[in-house]
């Protein structure tokens, strides 16, 4: 398997018939997977992050409204640079695609829309969350551009 190192949307596509709509998105490569989970955030406001992993990767598909997420590479897990550059990502529902965040980044997650829902893959079992999870202020981290 390749490894990236840099944030990736995997694209795919759908079909619709008279039975339906299937949506599809075969590059994506599901073996090393080990769990997922989902998020729904209510409101437009809330912010999760910025949370990050060193060793674990993620990859995000939104199932229901939008969000955005940004994206930060870290340079040290104890002090990174506060200023810094933001891989932004808009991902809504209506396309088929999947954001694949390499190990090494934090993410900062907010709806666009209320009621948006956020399926969340990663590669590492739960109980490693513990011993791989960097959580930052919502507003450590300065956009420059």
């Amino acid at each position: 398997m390749e490894i990236i190192n840099k944030p990736l949307l995997i694209k795919g596509n759908n079909h619709v018939d008279h039975r339906g709509r299937i949506e599809f998105i075969n590059e994506f490569d599901m073996t090393p997977i080990k769990r997922f989970y989902s998020i729904t955030h209510p409101d437009t406001i809330t912010c999760r992050g910025w949370r990050g992993h060193q060793i674990e990767q993620r990859w995000f598909k939104v199932l229901d409204g939008e969000f955005l997420i940004s994206l930060v590479k870290i340079d040290n897990w104890d002090f990174p640079t506060k200023e810094t550059t933001f891989d932004n990502f808009k991902l809504s529902a209506e396309l088929t695609e999947i954001l694949h965040v390499p190990c090494g980044y934090a993410s900062l997650i907010r709806a666009i829309k209320e009621n948006s829902k956020l399926l969340v893959f990663a590669d590492y079992g739960i109980e490693h969350a513990t011993v791989d999870d960097y959580i930052y202020p919502e507003n450590y981290f300065i956009e420059t551009k």
